[in-house]
């Protein structure tokens, strides 16, 4: 087996726990690839193995490793997709940030997760991606999300007008600050504090989610994964913001969006003793009642 890794920049509070990556991985002799800048950041901060490869884009990947191991948040996950893309590599994160949905390791546990690893012990989820297509090609080959798409207005304009259609039949026009379309994976992120559903991750859905709707009677809607969604925005201002997980795109208010369930999906990690349940239970704190303490 031969593992990547990927990270961000991070305060010095986390670098005991990646050097017991690197200690871990060298001590169960797995070769290593190393995000380029990643490598950068961390190569004067910690002791590396004499021999690490590097590689800083999507095609340094092809055909070179088993696994994409990221280190940090959700956010680091979701940056990894850009790497990934319609590889079907499986990948896996160790959270060192706060909730960790996406990246369900627990720091304490790398020992354990890098173990279960290298002996294939762990199973993979599929996970449905969302596509954004535009008469301006936004985002140009990275159009496309896991956890969700948002439309939403920039921080010195009126509220918008979102005129929504599914199949080319009209939804409805809401007036809001912006809109989240939401995959599964998706349903516990932004859309999740806005209102949205919980949504199982092989549910075959999206989630259509109003940020700070004007009409208080307009409510989140979920809508088949099969179906094209179309989106046509009107806005005071000249532009409005696109989001495509963690990265966002000014747009002109004459672009038309429109999203699809991606012709790809995303291979999650997951351990042999975790479930999704488990994870929304650990997460959300579920069946937590201080009156029992």
């Amino acid at each position: 087996m031969k593992i990547a890794i990927y990270g961000r920049e991070f305060n010095n509070s986390v670098l005991p726990y990646v050097q017991e990556v690197f200690n871990v991985l060298e001590q169960e002799q797995i070769p290593i690839l190393v995000y380029k800048k990643y490598l950068d950041f961390i190569k004067d901060k910690i002791k590396l193995p004499v021999h690490v490869e590097t590689f800083s884009k999507h095609a340094d990947l092809l055909g070179r490793t088993d696994v994409l191991l990221s280190l940090g948040g959700d956010g680091t996950m979701l940056d990894t997709l850009a790497l990934i893309r319609d590889s079907g590599l499986p990948v896996v994160g160790i959270n060192f940030g706060r909730l960790g949905f996406l990246a369900s390791i627990n720091k304490e546990e790398i020992k354990k997760a890098i173990h279960a690893l290298k002996n294939k012990e762990y199973a993979i989820d599929q996970r449905t991606m969302i596509s954004l297509e535009s008469t301006h090609d936004l985002f140009g080959e990275e159009n496309f999300a896991l956890n969700d798409i948002t439309i939403h207005r920039r921080d010195n304009s009126a509220m918008m007008i979102i005129h929504a259609y599914m199949n080319n039949e009209f939804v409805n026009s809401y007036w809001a600050d912006g809109l989240i379309i939401a995959t599964p994976t998706g349903s516990t992120a932004y859309s999740l504090s806005c209102g949205g559903p919980i949504i199982y991750p092989n549910s075959q859905n999206f989630v259509i989610t109003p940020i700070a709707p004007h009409n208080l009677n307009v409510r989140p809607v979920i809508v088949p994964d099969d179906v094209s969604l179309t989106f046509e925005v009107e806005v005071r201002s000249a532009k409005f913001l696109v989001s495509c997980d963690s990265r966002t795109e000014t747009v002109d208010r004459s672009v038309k969006i429109t999203l699809n369930k991606a012709k790809f999906h995303v291979n999650l990690i997951r351990l042999n003793n975790e479930t999704y349940l488990t994870t929304l239970r650990n997460k959300l704190l579920w069946g937590i009642d201080t009156r029992n303490y």
